[in-house]
């Protein structure tokens, strides 16, 4: 269980909030866990928990303008004022360092969420040497033009209204886009999970669902786009254990067709250990879904696989 939110002051000048499950058995890593957009950590409790029992030091952490991390140019929202995409790179960089004096000689992974695995990937290329596997689930690298056009209404916003403030349509071009393409939907949020009571509480959450500035979704779409270069991607060994996990009816990844080609990307790349998982009717938050401890047993596994080799 988490016990009560803890502080790290981060060299950005955040003070970030973090919650920390202990290694319950021998203790085989270090697990950190990046969440999503308009969420936060505390959210990652069970999972967090049912991997201390399988023998990890599990850290999660609050973004940069979101749940309980504070930080003087991040309200609620928004990463930073200038180089947010740097700022939130470099926070998760500190719980990194963290982590590793709390426990040393232990190898780390490093595991993020939709929002949160655009954040991880981009840590791993920009710290190569510092991890020694990643794992994104339900995260999507390739947008295409529909994500440059994005890009071009957001700027288009900044000009006209300031990058501080909500953005008008991409909270409609994506949750809202995403909520309507669940059949039967009982709320706008279904396309988050099968589970009623999964979906209330992230709705009934004060700290979910909040709108995010321009500059936020400014900086999401600049880590959606600059991992998969191959100029970040030469910075890795090519033998780095990579897992990606997708939901076969998640609108945000495209049905997981945006795990799929993520994955062919990294093989034609020349990465030789990616494990690719995809649940055909899981939507977007697998952890809070039907069959989610099938998908955390084998998630587990593969921790297990990685750091034997350690």
């Amino acid at each position: 269980m988490f016990a009560e939110t803890q502080r790290l002051n981060s060299p950005t000048g955040a003070t970030i909030a973090y919650h920390h499950s202990p290694a319950t058995s021998e203790a085989r890593g270090i697990l950190l866990i990046s969440h999503g957009l308009a969420e936060h950590s505390r959210r990652y409790e069970a999972f967090a928990d049912a991997m201390a029992a399988q023998g990890f030091h599990v850290y999660a952490h609050d973004h940069r303008g979101h749940g309980e991390t504070i930080a003087h140019d991040a309200p609620l929202g928004r990463f930073a004022r200038r180089n947010g995409a740097g700022q939130v790179i470099a926070d998760m960089l500190a719980m990194r360092e963290f982590a590793a004096r709390a426990h040393p000689g232990l190898p780390i992974i490093l595991f993020g969420h939709s929002m949160g695995g655009l954040i991880s990937l981009n840590t791993v290329v920009t710290h190569p040497d510092r991890f020694d596997a990643v794992a994104v689930w339900n995260s999507n690298f390739n947008p295409g033009l529909a994500g440059r056009a994005a890009q071009l209404i957001l700027k288009t916003e900044r000009m006209f209204k300031g990058s501080d403030v909500p953005s008008g349509p991409l909270p409609k071009l994506t949750f809202g886009t995403w909520g309507r393409s669940i059949a039967n939907r009982r709320t706008e949020f279904d396309w988050l999970s099968r589970i009623p009571e999964q979906v209330d509480k992230y709705i009934a959450d004060p700290l979910c669902g909040f709108d995010a500035s321009v500059s936020l979704w400014l900086d999401i779409f600049e880590l959606t786009f600059r991992a998969p270069r191959k100029t970040c991607l030469d910075r890795l060994r090519r033998d780095m254990p990579i897992h990606l996990l997708g939901g076969g009816k998640d609108p945000a990844t495209d049905n997981a067709k945006a795990i799929s080609w993520l994955a062919g990307h990294l093989k034609k790349a020349g990465f030789s250990h990616i494990t690719t998982d995809i649940y055909p009717d899981m939507r977007h938050e697998t952890l809070n879904e039907i069959g989610a401890d099938q998908a955390i047993s084998r998630f587990a596994d593969w921790c297990k696989k990685v750091t034997a080799k350690n």
